[in-house]
Formats: structure tokens, sequence, C-alpha cells
């Protein structure tokens, strides 16, 4: 038996995905800047992947670019972002609970000069939208926020936020939509955004392998350099059995894509009320309705130990999260669950659960019943 609700880590690939994957590695080896019929071969199933992302995301395909993932897409956008705008003004704003791929990239432009704004969020994770208002001023010029949070599943107001930024000096908008393509219709961040990051392998896609989105007439300074590729916005031979593959990842997960993801909601809620039922002392800490994607669930157990409860669960099958699998290799706590004021106890015992369209209620039978006899087993020994 294998449950797994890590989904937001990472997802198991379509097998068509992994079919296309294998079948251009085979058969599509050309690189699609050769001229010969091979790389023109390599060059059209590039350009048909882009098509498909493209209508994924509601954008047309000169606007997307392929990357090597969620983390390389980020950079792209806040370093080259930022560096072509600072001689208008060098305030960049985010917000505390971003994903380190974020947050470092803040702290290397800290270096260069620019002054960083981290705006507060409430206790679900949600930001603080007339902090983030009456930190924009003259010298702002990038804002980059995540679209749904990793660890919480919170959606943030990106169409909101897009309003706030206006003007002849406009600041730049970045949005990390990592955990929201292939989970949210992405429209109105179309709309909002100059600048977009996605990543295959979490929409059942192979890894190694992202799309940024770039509005036109956005020009940003590509930290990228070489051979350019990708319009010279990400150098570098292109991967293509990773766009392939991304490509039919992209176009799957949008199909049939309202219920899916009603379906997944379904999932959720009936976890989240089993847990409810049968195991005291426990805090929510993900928002319990729209305002949360339906991929998401971070539960705190009281009295227990979220690496102890994750390593009990896996010996019965089921595979969950205690935070970012970005950062589990880094020591101390969850700065996301630290931001939203969370107690120590209350963070020692958080558990994330990710869910995807292929889990089902009859799973979360099973995940109720083990994870009602790990918590209490662990308590017992806590003596709570």
């Amino acid at each position: 038996m294998e449950i797994y609700l890590d989904n937001s880590a990472t997802t198991c690939p379509y097998p068509e995905a992994a079919k296309a994957v294998a079948d251009a590695m085979m058969n599509c080896y050309g690189n699609p800047s050769s001229l010969h019929r091979m790389g023109f071969e390599a060059e059209k199933k590039v350009k048909a992947a882009r098509e498909k992302i493209a209508a994924s995301l509601g954008a047309v395909p000169g606007e997307v670019y392929f990357t090597g993932g969620g983390t390389e897409g980020d950079n792209i956008s806040i370093l080259g972002g930022a560096r072509a705008l600072k001689r208008k003004g060098k305030r960049i704003i985010t917000s505390k609970i971003e994903h380190p791929a974020v947050l470092e990239t803040f702290k290397a432009l800290e270096s260069e000069g620019f002054e960083t704004v981290y705006i507060d969020t409430d206790e679900h994770g949600l930001i603080d939208i007339n902090q983030l208002k009456s930190e924009i001023n003259d010298d702002t010029v990038l804002v980059s926020l995540m679209h749904v949070n990793n660890e919480l599943g919170t959606i943030q107001p990106v169409e909101e936020v897009s309003k706030l930024l206006t003007g002849k000096n406009k600041p730049l908008f970045h949005i990390d939509a990592v955990q929201s393509f292939g989970k949210l219709r992405m429209k109105s961040a179309v709309q909002a955004a100059d600048m977009i990051s996605m990543s295959s392998h979490k929409i059942h896609g192979p890894k190694g392998i992202g799309a940024l989105y770039i509005k036109k007439g956005v020009n940003i300074k590509t930290p990228v350099t070489g051979g350019g590729q990708e319009k010279g916005i990400r150098s570098g031979t292109e991967n293509v059995p990773g766009i392939i593959g991304f490509g039919v990842a992209a176009e799957l997960s949008y199909r049939d894509f309202d219920r899916k993801i009603e379906d997944m909601r379904v999932v959720r809620q009936y976890l989240l009320d089993g847990i409810r039922a049968e195991i005291r002392d426990v805090k929510i800490n993900s928002y319990e309705d729209e305002r949360c994607a339906a991929s998401v669930l971070n539960v705190s157990f009281i009295g227990t130990r979220g690496e102890v409860l994750l390593h009990m669960l896996e010996e019965n099958g089921i595979y969950v999260s205690t935070g970012s699998a970005c950062a589990s290799n880094k020591k101390g706590q969850s700065h996301v669950l630290k931001a939203i004021g969370l107690t120590n106890d209350e963070i020692e015992g958080a558990i994330r659960f990710s869910f995807s369209e292929f889990n089902t209620r009859q799973e979360m039978d099973i995940v109720l019943e083990k994870l009602k006899k790990a918590v209490e087993s662990i308590r017992k020994v806590t003596g709570r």
C-alpha cells in the first residue's frame, strides 16, 4: 500500500508524460538549434510544447520561456527585473513566507544595495494588503509574491496586488506560481503579472524543467548568459525531452480541470473533518475556505513531533511532509510557520498533507486510522 500526500514536494508523473520523455530521448535527440532535419524536428516539438503551456496559462506562445525549473525562473525574474530597473529605484518587496528561491534571491540583491521589504501575513499566511500598499513608493521597482503558499496553501490576492502597482514608474510584478499552475485557473494571474514562474514536476511532469511567462513589452536583464537560446532569456541547450513531457503534463492538468479540483477539495475536506472528529488537540493552520488551494492542508498535532509522526506514517506506506522539501535539509524551524505566529509546540507538531487528483476518500480512511494511532502513541511518550 502506498498513499502519497506529499504532492507539493513533487508529483508522480503522468504515464503519458513519462512515455513522451522516453520517446523524445530515443527518437528526438537533435539539438533544436541545429540546421538539419533532426534539429528542425526537435525545434518543432519544443514549439508545440510551448503552445500547450501558453494555452494552459491563457497567454501567447511568444511570452513563454523554458527554464531549468521553478527556482531558476524565480532567479531570472527577480534578478533580471530588479537589475533592469535599478536606475529607477532600488526598493524591492516580497512577503515573509516566500519560498527560499525568492528569499535567498532577495538577500543576494541586498548585497548589491537594494532595499528589501518583507510584508507580514495573518495567522493563515494571507498578506497584509494595507502594509503592502503603504510600502510601495516611487523607488519600488519589483514586487514578488507566491500565488499559492507551498506550506499552507493560502492563495494570495494577486489581482488586488496588481491594482496597487500603477503609475508612470510602475513596479514589475513577479508571481511564483509553482504551487498554483495546474491547481488554479491562471487567467487572472496572467492579467496581473509581468512575470510568472512555473515548474513541471509539481504537475505530474518531469523534473528539471520549468517555464517562465514574461508579458510582452517587459524587458529584464537576464542573469543567464550564453548562446542566446529562449530569445536570450535562458541560454543553454534546451532540455527537449523535459520540455515535451512538461507540455503533455500541462495539457493533461487542465483537462477536465473543474471536476478534478472539486474532487481534490472533497478529499481534503474529508481528511480535515476526520482529523477534527478523531484526534484531540489539533490546530488547523490552513484556511478552510476558498482562500486555500484544494491541494494543501497544514495541521499541528500538539504534543507530537512532526518528524517522528512523518516516519511513523511512512512505516505504513503513507507519505507526508513537515514543510517545504526545498528547505528540509536546513536546520531550524519552518520560517513560514514562524512568520504566521505559531508557538514552538505548534511548529514542532506541524504536518503538511498535499493532495493530487489521484487521492481518494478511501485512502483518507486509512490515513485517519494510522494517523490517530501514531499521534496517540507519541503522546503517551510525551505525556500529553
